[in-house]
C-alpha cells in the first residue's frame, strides 16, 4: 500500500468486515479506511480487536471495533446494534470468517467438524445478513470471500472447498433476493500467505507447486485481495451483481 496513491471511492460509508483483526480480512478493512470508510473492526479477541483498531487508528481512519464471533447470535446482534448506534447506517458488509478445522477426505470428516464448517462458513454469513439487511442503505454491497477451491474441492481442503462452493450459490441467490438496492457479489482468493494458510503456504515444497499453477508465478497478497473487494464495495461496480470475481494470478477456475 505503501507508495501507491488510493482512491478515496468510499467517502461516508459505513464499512463491517467480519474476521477482520488479521490477514485478508485486515488488508480489507484497511484499504476501505483509506479509501475514506468509516470501518467496523470485529473478531473473536478482545485483544485482538484493540490492536487492530489501534493499526486503522494510526493512519488515520475512523475505526470502531466490536468483538463478535460469527456463531453467536447475541454476537452478531451486538455487531449491528452498534454499529447502528454510532453510524446510523451499513453501506458495505465483508463476509470473510472461516474455518477449516479439518484436513480429513470427506467421507473421514466428523459429523461434529461438517457442523462447524457449514456454520462459520456459510449459515452464519446469512443469520448475520437476515439481522443487517433492514439497516443497509440503497446502493449498499455486500461481500461474500469464498476460494478458489470452491471451483474444485479437493485434497487436504475439500470440504472446506465445498462450503466455499456454497457461498457461490449464495452470492447468485442473494443478488437476486437483495436487488435493486443492494448489489451481492463475492471475491475467489487463490493461495495468499496468512496464518489462516500457513499449513499450505509454510511448507517451500508446497508453495513452489502453487506459484507453478498460476500464470504470474507467485503467491497472492492481502493487499490483491483487499484491492478486489474495495472496487466490488465502490461505485466503480456499480453494474455488477452477482459475480464472483477470481483473484487467483490465473489459477484454473470455474464451474
Amino acid at each position: 500500500m505503501e507508495g501507491k496513491k488510493i482512491a478515496r471511492r468510499l467517502e461516508g460509508k459505513v464499512a463491517i468486515v467480519t474476521a477482520s483483526t488479521q490477514g485478508i480480512g485486515f488488508g480489507i478493512i484497511e484499504r476501505f479506511g483509506l479509501e475514506g470508510a468509516s470501518v467496523v473492526v470485529s473478531s473473536r479477541k478482545q485483544a485482538n480487536v484493540e490492536e487492530a483498531v489501534e493499526k486503522l487508528k494510526s493512519k488515520g481512519i475512523d475505526a470502531y471495533g466490536i468483538v463478535c464471533h460469527v456463531s453467536n447470535a447475541q454476537h452478531r446482534r451486538n455487531l449491528v446494534e452498534k454499529t447502528v448506534q454510532k453510524y446510523g447506517k451499513i453501506d458495505i458488509v465483508v463476509c470473510n470468517a472461516a474455518a477449516n478445522p479439518s484436513t480429513d477426505p470427506i467421507l473421514s470428516t466428523k459429523e461434529a467438524v461438517l457442523d462447524k464448517l457449514w456454520e462459520i462458513n456459510v449459515k452464519s454469513s446469512i443469520l448475520l445478513l437476515q439481522d443487517m439487511a433492514p439497516h443497509l442503505e440503497k446502493g449498499s454491497s455486500v461481500i461474500f470471500i469464498t476460494s478458489i477451491a470452491g471451483f474444485q474441492p479437493q485434497g487436504s481442503m475439500a470440504m472446506y472447498g465445498v462450503t466455499k462452493t456454497a457461498l457461490l450459490g449464495l452470492t447468485k441467490a442473494l443478488a437476486a433476493e437483495m436487488g435493486p438496492d443492494t448489489r451481492v457479489n463475492a471475491v475467489a482468493p487463490g493461495f495468499v500467505p496468512t496464518h489462516f494458510a500457513s499449513f499450505i503456504t509454510g511448507n517451500s515444497q508446497v508453495r513452489e507447486s502453487i506459484e507453478e499453477k498460476t500464470l504470474l508465478n507467485r503467491l497472492g497478497t492481502t493487499g490483491d485481495m483487499a484491492a478486489a473487494a474495495a472496487f466490488l464495495a465502490s461505485d466503480d461496480s456499480s453494474y455488477i451483481t452477482g459475480e464472483t470475481l477470481v483473484v487467483a494470478g490465473g489459477m484454473p477456475s470455474r464451474l
